[in-house]
């Protein structure tokens, strides 16, 4: 197999080809491969890398990053985009968060193993290939399925790394986010597991400026995020060099330093008529949950002022159950 860094450098320029990265095969002997389009413009110049998928029930993503590698015109640019509609195949094809086969995140196993389980070697394959030509990496995600969310960013820092926050968020800010949230990697936060294993935070330890886009809700596809994300993703090239025009960032992003869950007490039916990008103040009643005949059980109220990420519209819940993802820490901050 010829890998990506060799296959751009003897790519003719101005030409789209597609290949794959092989992973290994399933027990009926079918191949496990991840594809990818690569686009090299008529002019040197740097490389973006857009990951369409790491978990098999996102998505908008993979409709985003294939719509915006089709639409590329290669006689334009100058640099070269390369794009891998799926990193996790295997937990594409289910229709799952996780891998099947091993049941990992595979978002948590990066930079990956070469002799580990599926998950790790899929995540090696993939990151070997990325790291020696990616100049910048987007990675495509959504929400749970669960949960209504407007489209908003997250990204990593590295403290002392080559990548500044403030051009992480100047790049998180051509896609219009209703928030862009800082998550911290020292330890589990709002979610757990291994958050330095991300592929996003792997590029930042190689120097690589990476972050992820929520593209709203998981396991459908929602058109408009579909075309906010292609819209953002043009915008991230031409302000990268890789094609002509002129995209300023937007001047201002939300911010977020802090996130967490709300959970509810009692089981029932829960009904909220907030939406993502919604701010609400402390005290505010969220939305309620009733058994099935309509009684009202709990009444779900903000201990904070908050700025709604994602609410569940799954109404069916049980004690503990998540039913929103909020900020409780955000700044207005001015992209430079």
């Amino acid at each position: 197999m010829e890998n990506v860094q060799d296959r751009l450098a003897r790519a003719a320029a101005g030409t789209r080809q597609h290949g794959k990265i092989p992973v290994g095969f399933y027990a009926s002997g079918a191949e496990i491969a991840l594809p990818y389009i690569l686009v090299k413009g008529a002019q040197r110049g740097p490389c973006l890398w857009v990951n369409g998928q790491v978990h098999g029930d996102e998505l908008n993503g993979v409709m985003a990053a294939i719509d915006f590698a089709n639409g590329l015109r290669p006689e334009t640019m100058s640099g070269s985009v390369v794009v891998t509609p799926t990193a996790n195949p295997m937990a594409l094809d289910s229709r799952r968060k996780r891998t099947p086969q091993d049941d990992q995140d595979i978002d948590q196993t990066f930079p990956g193993n070469a002799y580990g389980f599926l998950s790790d070697r899929a995540s090696h394959a993939l990151f070997e290939q990325i790291h020696p030509v990616a100049n910048c990496l987007v990675s495509l995600h959504t929400m749970n399925p669960l949960f209504q969310a407007k489209p908003y960013a997250v990204y990593k820092v590295r403290q002392g790394g080559k990548v500044t926050e403030d051009h992480l968020l100047k790049c998180t800010s051509f896609f219009q986010p209703s928030v862009s949230c800082r998550m911290d990697v020292g330890g589990a936060g709002e979610l757990p597991g291994n958050i330095a294993g991300a592929i996003d935070y792997q590029c930042l330890l190689k120097g690589i400026p990476a972050f992820m886009i929520e593209l709203g809700k998981g396991s459908y596809i929602e058109p408009e995020n579909v075309a906010l994300a292609v819209n953002g993703l043009t915008r991230l090239a031409a302000f990268l060099g890789i094609l002509p025009g002129d995209a300023p960032p937007f001047s201002e992003v939300r911010r977020v330093t802090r996130r967490s869950w709300v959970n509810c007490g009692a089981g029932g039916l829960f009904r909220s008529e907030y939406r993502g990008g919604d701010t609400v103040k402390a005290g505010t009643a969220i939305g309620i949950v009733m058994d099935l005949t309509g009684r009202e059980q709990e009444t779900v109220v903000l201990d904070t002022d908050c700025i709604i990420i994602g609410v569940r519209r799954d109404p069916v819940v049980h004690t503990g159950d998540r039913v929103a993802f909020v900020a409780k820490e955000w700044s207005g901050y001015t992209v430079a």
